[in-house]
C-alpha cells in the first residue's frame, strides 16, 4: 500500500491506495483506527491523481471525483458505500433515505454503522447523510468537519441544524 500525506483545509489528509485503487483517506482524527498502516510506503506519485482532486474540490474546482475506488468492506457496508457515491453535490440525505434506497428500510442503524466505517470519506460523501430531522450526526473525521464540508458544498440550506 502506497501513502501521502497532506494539508487540507479540514486538516491533515492521509490518502492510501494500492494496486487495485484508492482504499482509504484519512482525517488527522478517526474514529476508527486503520490496520496496517506500518506496513505502507510513502510514494507521492502513486496517490498524485487522489491529493489533486481533493485539492480541487476543497478549491472549490471540481463538484465529482473520478478515481478507481477499492474499498474493502462486508457486502452489506458495500452496498451502503455505493449508494453514497449517488448522492450528488451539495444535497444530503437521511440514513433512513439511504436505507430505503438499498432496499432495506428497516436499517438504518446498520446503514449509520456502515456510514461511520466508510474508508474513502469525501469522495464517498458520507458527510451529505444527516438525520431526518436535519441534525448532524456522527462523522469519523468529527462534527466539525462534517459541518465545515457541507457548508463548503452549499448543502441542504434550511434544512441543517447546526
Amino acid at each position: 500500500m502506497w501513502f501521502d500525506e497532506f494539508d487540507s483545509p479540514v486538516g491533515k489528509l492521509v490518502v492510501a491506495a494500492d494496486s487495485t485503487g484508492i482504499r482509504h483517506i484519512l482525517f488527522e482524527c478517526n474514529r476508527h483506527e486503520t490496520r496496517g498502516r506500518d506496513s505502507w510506503r510513502r510514494d507521492q506519485g502513486v496517490v498524485r491523481e487522489v491529493r489533486d482532486q481533493l485539492l480541487g474540490y476543497f478549491a472549490g474546482a471540481r463538484t465529482e471525483f473520478d478515481l478507481p475506488l477499492a474499498p474493502v468492506g462486508t457486502p452489506f457496508q458495500l452496498k451502503v458505500w455505493n449508494a453514497l457515491a449517488g448522492i450528488p453535490f451539495a444535497h444530503t440525505r437521511s440514513y433512513s433515505d439511504i436505507a430505503r434506497q438499498i432496499g432495506e428500510p428497516n436499517a438504518v442503524r446498520a446503514v449509520g454503522a456502515a456510514n461511520g466505517r466508510n474508508p474513502l470519506p469525501i469522495v464517498l460523501p458520507c458527510h451529505r447523510v444527516i438525520g431526518s430531522d436535519g441534525s448532524l450526526t456522527g462523522f469519523g473525521g468529527g462534527l466539525s468537519v462534517k459541518q465545515f464540508l457541507l457548508e463548503h458544498e452549499g448543502a441542504g440550506q434550511g434544512r441543517l441544524q447546526f
